[in-house]
C-alpha cells in the first residue's frame, strides 16, 4: 500500500541518505555449528547486508563462545573492503520490563567477547511511558559503542513515534505473510527516510517475494528480510536462512530505492 500523507512534525531524523538502496538485515540466529554454510553466505562479497544480528544463547551466553568469534571474525574480514557490515548483538528487552543493569551486562559482554558492532533491542517497548528508560538505555549502549556503532529496536510493531529519535533503526514489522500483505504504515513514518526502517517477514511463498518486496518499498522500509521459513509447531523462523536465499539477493540488489 502506498506511504501516506505525513503529517505535522513528530520525530527528527538521525541519520538520512538522499536515496537508500534496499538491503537485507538478516537475523542471524542459527548457531555457526549448526548452519556453518549459511553463516559464510553474508560474508559474501556485493550482498546487500545492512547488518546481521546473532543470539548466542538469549543474549552473549555465560561465557564467550569460540565458534561465534571465529564466524563473526570471517565476517569482518571477507567484507573489510566494503566498508563491513555491522554486526548486532541482540539483546531481549522483554517489552520493557528487563532490569536495566541486566542489559547493560549482557551488551558490555557482547562488546568484550564478540567485538559488536552494535546492539538489536528484541521485544522493545512501544509506549510513551517506557520511553525515557529507552532513551537512557540507548546512551548507555552508545557510550559502550564509543559513541557510534548502531542500535536497532526491533519491536516488531510501529511505537510511539518518538521512538525514532534514539534508534538509529526501528523494525517495524516481524510476523508472517498472510498479516505483512495486509499492514499498512501510520502517517508519521511518511516524514522519515527509508532507512530507519526495518520489516522481517516469515512465511513468504517463493512466487509472492515481488509482492512483499514491493510492500516494503510502498511503505518505505529500505531494510528488510524475507524468508519461507515459518513459525509451525513451535519453530524459529529466523533459525537458518531461506530455501530462496540467493533469489533474495539478486531481487533485493535490482530493487529500485523504497519510497520517502
Amino acid at each position: 500500500m502506498p506511504r501516506l500523507t505525513p503529517g505535522p512534525g513528530l520525530v527528527r531524523a538521525r541519520r538520512a541518505p538522499l536515496r537508500p538502496r534496499t538491503g537485507l538485515g538478516v537475523p542471524a540466529f542459527a548457531h555457526p555449528l549448526v548452519a556453518p554454510a549459511e553463516w559464510a553466505e553474508p560474508a559474501r562479497p556485493g550482498t546487500p547486508v545492512h547488518w546481521a544480528a546473532f543470539d548466542v544463547s538469549a543474549g552473549p551466553g555465560a561465557r564467550p563462545d569460540p565458534l561465534y568469534g571465529e564466524a563473526l571474525a570471517r565476517i569482518r574480514d571477507a567484507r573489510a573492503h566494503e566498508n563491513g557490515v555491522p554486526l548486532l548483538g541482540l539483546l531481549d528487552a522483554v517489552h520493557g520490563t528487563r532490569r536495566f543493569g541486566d542489559l547493560v551486562l549482557d551488551a558490555s559482554r557482547y562488546r568484550e567477547w564478540y567485538r559488536v558492532d552494535g546492539f538489536y533491542l528484541h521485544r522493545a517497548p512501544i509506549g510513551r511511558d517506557e520511553l525515557p528508560e529507552c532513551r537512557r538505555l540507548v546512551a548507555t549502549l552508545r557510550a559502550l559503542l564509543d559513541g557510534g556503532g548502531t542500535v536497532v529496536l526491533a519491536p516488531g510493531t510501529h511505537p510511539y513515534p518518538a521512538y525514532a529519535e534514539p534508534a538509529d533503526q526501528l523494525v517495524t514489522f516481524v510476523g508472517p505473510w498472510a498479516r505483512y500483505r495486509w499492514s499498512e504504515a501510520p502517517p508519521w513514518t511518511a516524514q522519515l527516510p527509508p532507512n530507519r526502517f526495518a520489516h522481517l517477514v516469515h512465511g513468504v511463498p517463493r512466487p509472492h517475494l515481488d509482492t512483499a518486496l514491493r510492500i516494503a518499498r510502498w511503505q518505505g522500509a529500505a531494510t528488510v528480510f524475507l524468508t519461507d521459513r515459518d513459525d509451525r509447531y513451535g519453530a524459529d523462523p529466523w533459525a537458518g536462512l531461506p530455501r530462496y536465499w540467493h533469489q533474495l539477493v539478486r531481487k533485493v540488489r535490482n530493487q529500485p530505492p523504497p519510497s520517502m
